[in-house]
């Protein structure tokens, strides 16, 4: 089952289901107002959902209409938390490097995570906004969870049964503005703003088989002005699965229903396979040759992000462009 929210005139939009192949949708607002009203009473509107679903698929649902992915907000346009993991020790590895910070020597025992922000989450198709191109505008390319209630000490052998979507993420980072901030000990904040999820959140079965273990084994395609930046696989080196995350985030508190859990920026160790933020590549071509050439995100370039299955996008695409806030 796929499902997105659309505007309403409303900050949290309106409950749609959407077609296998994103081509159709249908409102579903009789069942559940918004995905967070659908997530707090799973268990009572999963199988009206589905049933719409199936109906949606065998053209008989009542008010269907064409499904335009840039016209979705997120599938969550606010949640109570947005989670956010560094699963991909690879990308750790190289970010710390970037900025000259040792790496942690719990780095491959105890996930790092921090949390984010989550209201607002912005719409996939909308842009990227900031001061200047001077904070070190940056993409992190993504695949997020989206959680029913978790209860407090929740161990990772049970944490499947929470994770009710998944989706993928646009997690900006200002690259500038982060040495300053963690030198005081007291972590992210100004130097992370509003991310994007995909137009669209699937329950785990719309993956088949790409779904196992916590992880999701399909490559995240991302794409800098019309040319494939990278393609990292999802599924092989994400060193801490989500449902070791959930386990790691869950030791000393609940997590409400509508958590969003990202596993960090994808990342591999096969350099043919790109990169899913500018960070990384800009530290691999100082490595390499000692001088960094790419810069970070300038007004006007477009990020584009996206993952398929069988050749068809699971989620839409996360396409946004850069622009200057206004005044």
């Amino acid at each position: 089952m796929k499902l997105a929210t659309l505007p309403n005139g409303t900050k949290d939009g309106a409950l749609h289901v959407v077609s296998r192949d994103l081509k159709m949708a249908v409102r579903a607002t009789d069942i559940a107002r918004t995905l967070l009203d659908a997530l707090d009473r799973w268990e009572q509107v999963e199988s009206p959902l589905r049933a719409l679903a199936d109906k949606l698929e065998s053209g008989q649902a009542p008010g269907a209409v064409p499904f335009n992915e840039k016209d979705a907000l997120s599938p969550l346009p606010r949640a109570y938390a947005f989670v956010d993991g560094s699963a991909y020790v690879n990308h750790v590895e190289l970010v710390r490097k970037a900025r000259g910070a040792d790496l942690p020597s719990s780095l491959y025992t105890d996930p790092l995570v921090y949390q984010g922000c989550s209201d607002p989450f912005l719409p996939p198709s909308a842009p990227i906004r900031h001061q200047s191109e001077e904070q070190g505008i940056d993409f992190e390319s993504e695949v997020c969870v989206i959680l029913g209630e978790v209860p407090q000490g929740t161990k990772k052998e049970n944490a499947a049964r929470y994770v009710r979507l998944l989706c993928l993420c646009n997690d900006v980072t200002l690259r500038n503005l982060v040495p300053r901030e963690l030198e005081k000990g007291f972590g992210f904040f100004v130097s992370k703003p509003p991310s994007s999820l995909s137009p669209v959140a699937v329950t785990p079965d719309e993956l088949g088989e790409s779904w196992r273990d916590g992880r999701v084994h399909l490559p995240l395609i991302t794409s800098l002005n019309g040319t494939k930046f990278g393609d990292p696989e999802a599924g092989p080196e994400m060193h801490f699965s989500f449902h070791d995350l959930i386990q790691h985030v869950a030791q000393t508190r609940p997590l409400a229903t509508g958590t969003v859990l990202g596993s960090g920026t994808v990342s591999n160790k096969d350099r043919s396979r790109g990169s899913s933020c500018l960070a990384e590549k800009r530290m691999l071509e100082k490595l390499d040759t000692g001088e960094i050439k790419t810069p970070f995100l300038r007004f006007g370039d477009r990020v584009r992000i996206e993952m398929l299955k069988d050749g068809r996008s699971i989620f839409g695409a996360i396409d946004q462009v850069v622009e200057k806030l206004a005044g």
